[in-house]
């Protein structure tokens, strides 16, 4: 059975963060929300329905939150075809994958927005499977896309380990019982990181590469060893 190497894609693998704070906060003022882009950029990495709820009035009325979401999905789609990835993304992805590792994507987004996170990575043939908002009911920091995204390598949890770089990402992996490892570059400090689970903090995925033997990923043992 294959190890499985997860990973988030905004704020992990791609330089999105600040962008979905900005587009983030664009929707919501527009939507006549005064929400301070702090705020936002602690919530990033839920999925849209989750962001919303998570930022605003629970006793709001929510017949807004459909055109609310998909302003931001409006506004941050403007961004598609710059996205940039960060250095060394895609060389990560493709030399875990030469190592044996399944690599999986497990992300808030789906569709479009997802087609163009693989385009800026560049690393499609490394790639085995994704886990999107598209295939599950509960986004992070339910478990379920890093289950999904286990189930699409075929690799049990203990033979796993996911990268993100926010508190969502780090009690997803943790509560599927996966090891995980934070990368600083999302913006989270490391001891947000590292209090909600993550065994290890780099600062990007070019730092995760350069120590990629002494990270969790060299003490991981292919299944059944």
């Amino acid at each position: 059975m294959p190890r499985a190497a997860i990973f988030d894609v905004d704020g992990t693998l791609v330089d999105t963060n600040h962008l979905h704070v900005t587009t983030w906060w664009e929707a919501f003022r527009q939507a006549g929300h005064d929400v301070p882009m702090h705020a936002v950029h602690r919530a990033v990495g839920l999925g849209s329905a989750d962001l919303i709820e998570h930022l605003l009035d629970p006793g709001r009325d929510r017949a807004g939150d459909s055109a609310l979401s998909a302003a931001h999905t409006t506004l941050y789609g403007t961004y598609f075809d710059r996205l940039p990835a960060f250095r060394d993304a895609g060389r990560l992805l493709r030399t875990l994958a030469d190592r044996g590792w399944a690599v999986v994507l497990a992300t808030s987004a789906g569709g479009a927005e997802l087609s163009a996170l693989r385009r800026a990575i560049d690393a499609d043939a490394a790639i085995t499977a994704t886990a999107s908002a598209d295939d599950v009911e509960h986004g992070k920091p339910a478990p379920d896309p890093v289950r999904r995204a286990l189930d699409g390598a075929g690799a049990p949890s203990d033979s796993a380990v996911f990268v993100g770089d926010t508190v969502w990402d780090m009690k997803a992996g943790t509560r599927a019982g996966v090891t995980c490892v934070g990368l600083l570059c999302g913006g989270i400090p490391e001891a947000d990181l590292t209090t909600a689970g993550a065994r290890a903090v780099y600062a990007d995925p070019a730092d995760l590469l350069a120590r990629l033997e002494e990270s969790p990923f060299g003490s991981v043992p292919r299944a059944g060893r």
